[in-house]
């Protein structure tokens, strides 16, 4: 997994990516038919009304590596949304992660296994943005300047997970990564987040899951033409919100195209729901990586020589802190990311008279 930093104006910001794939003589396999190219084309519009600076660091990108604008920018709204002809024909919808979020002894706990096919392993980035004029967020991601998950200066999570979309329903609009990128550096709470998705365009299914430190969450389940907030379940110890690869709401399934062949949905959300239950207690970051590790049953254990967890991820809302293991967590250690909780620390200033915090 490369980590990187990323700061200043958004142009720039692609300008440096841009050079960082010169380096690496990264190229970038643009095949699209002419169905994929009308969507790009029509999604771009949207991106650049809700979210023109990512789109400047989109051009800054392709600028750098010497590629049109408008044929790579659909290619990356494509990401995740209708992606199936790629060069040794295997969709990137191939998709089986589990996310969630839950509040218990004044702690707000994220964590995922992001499960994908093992070749976007190696691509895999975990990445620091300080944009000129928006949120700083730790953002994890198999594609680059959109992302699968992230948590922000704010201590609000986001977080996505792949619905099956039928080819006849995809329309123009953001898809699902790019709507993590947008809600982490544009919002600061989980109420802020709802507003900001209920008004954007969805290009394709997917669920959003949102959690912010005070322990407000929910999910959204979103499709190009509905969308449903789905609140936490609470409980008595606390409450908790989970997505899989399906819609969870009965009013919300009938749009669902897998038709069961979801990677064990519900067997993954059971063991979510039933694990904060009977062991999330005690040292939580702890017990959270033995839940992503399928300690407590069924999660990540696929076995499969074409599908694996590429990374889990456990965010502690409050702290900033991100305890990640890079590959599948029965065999790779977390390691803590403190990097995000580092640069906002490093930023506030104490002010003597009244010994309240501020940013600089």
């Amino acid at each position: 997994m490369y980590h990187l930093r990323l700061k200043g104006d958004h142009y720039q910001m692609g300008v440096k990516r841009g050079k960082i794939f010169q380096k690496s003589n990264i190229t970038f396999p643009l095949h699209l038919d002419n169905f994929q190219l009308e969507h790009g084309r029509k999604s771009e519009q949207i991106l650049k009304k809700f979210f023109p600076e990512v789109c400047e660091e989109i051009r800054g990108v392709s600028d750098t590596v010497g590629i049109s604008y408008l044929p790579f920018v659909s290619w990356m709204l494509c990401m995740g949304c209708c992606m199936y002809n790629l060069e040794d024909n295997t969709p990137v919808e191939i998709r089986g992660c589990t996310a969630f979020a839950y509040s218990k002894d004044n702690r707000v706990i994220y964590g995922r296994n992001n499960d994908l096919p093992p070749y976007l392993k190696n691509g895999s980035k975990s990445e620091i943005y300080s944009p000129l004029n928006g949120n700083r967020f730790n953002i994890t991601t198999s594609s680059f300047i959109n992302g699968e998950e992230g948590i922000n200066e704010h201590g609000l999570a986001v977080a996505m997970t792949f619905v099956m979309t039928g080819l006849e329903n995809i329309q123009a609009g953001f898809n699902s990564c790019f709507i993590v990128r947008y809600l982490l550096e544009k919002a600061n709470s989980t109420e802020n987040a709802l507003l900001l998705l209920m008004k954007l365009p969805i290009a394709s299914n997917c669920n959003i899951l949102i959690a912010d430190k005070n322990g407000e969450m929910s999910v959204v389940e979103c499709t190009p033409y509905k969308k449903r907030i789905r609140k936490a379940v609470n409980m008595d110890n606390g409450k908790i919100v989970c997505t899989v690869n399906s819609f969870t709401s009965d009013e919300m399934k009938q749009y669902d195209a897998a038709k069961g062949d979801d990677y064990h949905s519900a067997k993954r959300y059971y063991t979510v729901m039933e694990s904060f239950n009977t062991h999330m207690k005690g040292n939580l970051i702890e017990t959270t990586k033995q839940l992503l590790k399928g300690n407590y049953g069924f999660i990540c254990q696929y076995d499969e020589p074409d599908f694996e967890t590429v990374w889990s991820s456990v965010f502690d809302l409050e702290n900033l802190m991100v305890y990640r293991a890079e590959g599948d967590p029965r065999k790779k250690k977390f390691i803590a990311d403190s990097r995000l909780h580092d640069i906002v620390q490093k930023n506030r200033i104490i002010d003597p008279r009244t010994k309240i915090r501020q940013h600089a």
